[in-house]
C-alpha cells in the first residue's frame, strides 16, 4: 500500500469570509496580475523559491507526481464554472496553466450549497494508486458548505486516463451547526486510517476518521476539536497536518485573508503524538486555547501568507504581492526542522 500526502486545506471560511470563498476577491485581485513573477531574487538559499509563469493561486494543493509538480487550487468563478484549477511544472520553479478539473461543477452541489460559485481549498492525497481530491463548496460568510470528493488515477491532465470522478459529499454543514464544512486537510495515523480536519470560523478546527478505499467517513460521530480562539470571529481555518519523526503538527491559518494588502493572515503550527491531538504549541498553550506557534507571517511586500500545503519537504502557500497591487501568487519554502522537531520556515 502507497500512500502521498500532498494537499491543502483552502478557500472557504465562514466567519468574515473565509479562506476559499473569497473569490469575489480572488476574481479581482487576479485582475491586477494574472501572471506575476515573484520577485525573490535577494532571498537567501533557505528561503522562498524563485519562481515564474502563471502563478495566481489561492489556496494551493501542492503534489510531486514522477518527474512533474502539480498545484490544484481555488476555482476562479468566472472561468469554468469555478472549478478547481490546475498548474504544473517541469522543475518547481516555471508553472504553466493546465486548466480545471471540470467543465462544470456537478449539479449535487448547487441544491447542495444555494449560490456557491467556484470551489474552493483543494486538498490532495494518494492511496493505492489512486488519487483523492477533496474539495470544498460553499458561500461567503456562511456556514451551508459540503467538502466533496473526487478521484482519478491521475493528476495530470495530458494523460489519456485523466478523468476526475466525482464522489459525492463526504462532509456537510448547516445553519443548525457549530462548525463549518470547508478547509480540507488529510492525515494518516501510525496504522494507516485516514483523518479529515477541517473548519473555518465558528467553533474553530474539526476532524472525522475517513476509510479507504472509498475516501469517505467511517462512521457518523461528532467532528473532534483540534483548535479554537476562543473569542469572536474565531479567525483560524485551514488545517493541514504534517507527521515528522512520530509527532504530528497542525498547521493553521489565522486572522483576516482575502483583502489585499490589507490581509493579515498568517500560519500558525501545534504539535500532538496523534493526528486527533491534543495539540500543544511550543509555549505549552493548547490550540483550543487558543494557541500556536508562529510559523510564517507577512514580510515587507509579501502580505498575509496562508492557505498552506506541504509535499516533498515544500510547503506552498499563498500571498499577496504589495507590488503586484495585492495580487495573490503561491510561494514556495522549504519546510525544515529544528534540533528540537519543530517546524522551521523562512521567506
Amino acid at each position: 500500500m502507497t500512500v502521498r500526502h500532498a494537499g491543502t486545506p483552502g478557500f472557504g471560511r465562514a466567519g468574515s469570509g473565509g479562506r476559499r470563498g473569497r473569490l469575489r476577491s480572488v476574481a479581482a485581485l487576479a485582475a491586477v496580475a494574472l501572471a506575476v513573477t515573484i520577485g525573490l531574487a535577494g532571498c537567501a538559499a533557505s528561503g522562498a523559491r524563485e519562481l515564474s509563469g502563471d502563478l495566481s493561486t489561492h489556496d494551493p494543493a501542492l503534489a510531486h507526481d514522477g518527474d512533474t509538480w502539480f498545484v490544484y487550487s481555488t476555482g476562479n468563478q468566472s472561468v469554468a464554472d469555478g472549478n478547481i484549477q490546475v498548474r504544473t511544472s517541469a522543475d518547481g520553479n516555471s508553472w504553466q496553466y493546465a486548466g480545471e478539473v471540470w467543465d462544470e461543477k456537478p449539479a449535487w452541489l448547487t441544491d447542495a450549497v444555494p449560490g456557491v460559485s467556484n470551489l474552493w481549498a483543494p486538498e490532495l492525497i494518494e492511496h493505492d494508486g489512486t488519487w483523492y481530491l477533496y474539495y470544498s463548496a460553499s458561500t461567503f460568510g456562511k456556514n451551508a458548505s459540503v467538502i466533496g470528493l473526487a478521484t482519478n488515477s491521475t493528476l495530470d491532465p495530458d494523460d489519456p486516463d485523466y478523468d476526475w470522478v466525482d464522489q459525492g459529499a463526504v462532509v456537510t454543514s448547516t445553519t443548525r451547526d457549530d462548525f463549518n464544512a470547508i478547509d480540507p486537510g488529510i492525515v494518516e495515523d501510525s496504522d494507516g486510517t485516514p483523518w479529515m480536519a477541517f473548519g473555518s470560523f465558528w467553533s474553530g478546527i474539526r476532524m472525522v476518521e475517513l476509510a479507504w478505499p472509498d475516501g469517505l467517513r467511517a462512521d457518523d460521530a461528532d467532528p473532534l476539536r483540534l483548535a479554537d480562539r476562543q473569542s469572536p470571529p474565531n479567525a483560524i481555518e485551514a488545517p493541514y497536518i504534517v507527521e515528522h519523526d512520530g509527532d504530528y503538527f497542525l498547521f493553521v491559518s489565522r486572522d483576516s485573508c482575502c483583502q489585499g494588502v490589507k490581509s493579515t493572515y498568517n500560519v500558525a503550527v501545534g504539535r500532538a503524538d496523534q493526528p486527533a491531538g491534543p495539540y500543544i504549541d511550543r509555549a505549552g498553550t493548547p490550540l483550543l486555547q487558543d494557541g500556536g506557534t508562529p510559523v510564517i507571517a507577512t514580510d515587507g511586500e509579501r502580505i498575509g501568507p496562508g492557505g498552506q500545503s506541504v509535499a516533498d519537504g515544500m510547503m506552498a502557500l499563498h500571498f499577496y504581492n504589495g507590488d503586484a497591487g495585492g495580487a495573490f501568487e503561491l510561494a514556495l519554502l522549504p519546510l525544515r526542522w529544528d534540533a528540537d522537531g519543530w517546524p522551521d520556515v523562512h521567506w
